[in-house]
């Protein structure tokens, strides 16, 4: 036992973030698979995907055996981490979808990934999951003469692809520094279609509800191997304890699918790393804004995202922390000093008066990044195994869309969700090592580096745009 009571697994798990930090009762791992079993449904992994899949199949047939098998506790990964943004954004962008699937197809996508941010909300509220949500919208400011012409830019586009100002509008200087009082505001983009909350407290609300509904979770319980199906053998998920056959294996890993044989390259897991102060007081929101707890970015180009939490901090985070060597996941690698000191710096240029409030809570971990930067999810109907992930950093909503959606494929109900553009999508691998290592983190280095520019001669950075282009954006 460690000091005062708490276990080392209990006090890992709360060191994971403040999120973790902040869970009501103790966190003890369910009981681990210790046998080999059979299930009509086997879904890797107990993050945001995994539990939504299990939960839209159990809503849709509550006669579906669904077995879960994750190899720490649910939540553990990106779902229990992340900046508790529950947006509409999708990791492709609206005219990159026109360009390769037509504007009709863009735009059912944006219209159910805006839908997306009100099913989490209501099936937060419809299994009694208190995870502190708030549909504030988002405001991103520009802050520079580069970033002011990007956000005009991206309303342009909006308007260009028939998206009104009740999905996205622009906030002239006086409107936008209400909204969010950071400093040098020159105006912002703002978007309804966002709500803040606490994603470890939906993470483990849904693993309380998919168990309610009649699925088993397995914890601790890695998957070292996925076989997949052929004619008439049935797909397999093997464990140290146990081996699954399932009509359907479902690989929900995100991050981590680099952990399993034949996926090094299949996702990059990338890591974006935060901060939290301690709670701030009225003073400070009277000038900071935030009334409605809108989550807050800037529109620089390595991403930078907040929010307003519950209890009043500012849960602050950013990219910038380097990708590892053949895609490697460590404990150790989710906490960088010097980028953590540097989240703490960009939170004090935003917002000045912070120069001396505590820093409480440092954290971070992986996401998985596709080679194109597009999300997608699927079902191989002849192997029996499906998948979802890619989200690059916007997984919180679009988790909730691959569940109802792969259940769907699962069902096979066809329905308007098996149709939307990232349907079966497949991106090209990684390259392989060292290719991997030099380019990603050499496009990290040049996405900064464009930054700085901007900031410096106040134009838009040509090397952001060699950027994009490397990156197939």
């Amino acid at each position: 036992m460690a000091l005062g009571g708490v276990s080392a697994d209990e006090a890992r798990y709360r060191a994971l973030s403040l999120w973790w930090d902040g869970i009501e009762g103790p966190i003890a791992p369910r009981p681990s698979l210790e046998a080999d079993i059979d299930v009509d449904v086997a879904i890797v992994g107990a993050g945001f995907t995994g539990l939504w899949t299990a939960l839209s199949l159990l809503a849709a047939d509550g006669g579906v055996r669904v077995a879960l098998l994750e190899a720490e506790v649910a939540g553990f990964g990106a779902s229990g981490r992340n900046g508790g943004w529950c947006s509409a954004l999708f990791a492709a962008s609206d005219s990159r979808l026109a360009r390769d699937h037509g504007v009709d197809a863009a735009r059912a996508m944006r219209r159910a990934m805006r839908r997306s941010v009100d099913e989490v909300a209501k099936a937060a509220a419809a299994e009694g999951i208190d995870c502190h949500l708030a549909k504030g919208g988002t405001v991103v400011a520009a802050r520079n003469a580069a970033q002011l012409a990007r956000a005009k830019a991206e309303v342009a586009e909006a308007r260009s692809l028939g998206f009104g100002p009740e999905d996205l509008r622009w906030l002239e200087g006086s409107e936008a520094v209400e909204r969010l009082g950071a400093e040098g505001v020159l105006g912002a983009t703002f978007t309804p279609h966002c709500a803040a909350l606490d994603p470890a407290r939906l993470a483990r609300g849904l693993a309380d509800a998919v168990e309610r509904r009649g699925a088993t979770l397995y914890e601790r319980t890695a998957v070292t191997a996925i076989q997949a199906g052929h004619g008439s053998d049935r797909p397999v998920a093997r464990t140290a304890g146990g081996t699954v056959r399932a009509d359907v294996v479902v690989l929900a890993l995100e991050g981590w699918s680099s952990t399993l044989p034949g996926q090094r390259r299949a996702l990059a897991p990338l890591y974006s790393l935060m901060i939290a102060t301690q709670p701030l007081d009225r003073s400070f929101w009277g000038h900071a804004g935030l009334a409605n707890r809108e989550t807050f970015s800037d529109h620089r180009h390595l991403i930078i995202y907040g929010q307003r939490t519950a209890d009043d901090r500012l849960a602050f985070g950013g990219r910038g922390a380097p990708y590892h060597f053949s895609s490697a996941i460590e404990d150790r690698f989710d906490r960088v000093p010097r980028v953590h000191a540097a989240l703490a710096a960009t939170l004090v240029e935003l917002f000045p008066q912070l120069r001396d409030v505590e820093i409480t809570h440092t954290w971070g971990g992986p996401l998985g990044v596709p080679r194109d930067w597009c999300s997608s999810v699927g079902l191989d109907r002849a192997s029996g195994t499906a998948w979802a992930g890619g989200y690059v950093g916007d997984g919180v909503s679009t988790t909730n869309l691959a569940g109802r959606t792969l259940a769907d494929l699962i069902l096979r109900r066809d329905t308007e969700l098996v149709h939307l553009p990232w349907v079966d999508h497949r991106s090209r691998r990684w390259e392989p090592e060292p290719l991997r290592w030099l380019g990603i983190n050499a496009a990290l280095w040049a996405t900064g580096a464009a930054d700085r520019s901007e900031r410096r001669r106040g134009r838009p950075s040509r090397l952001a745009a060699r950027v994009d282009r490397l990156l197939g954006h």
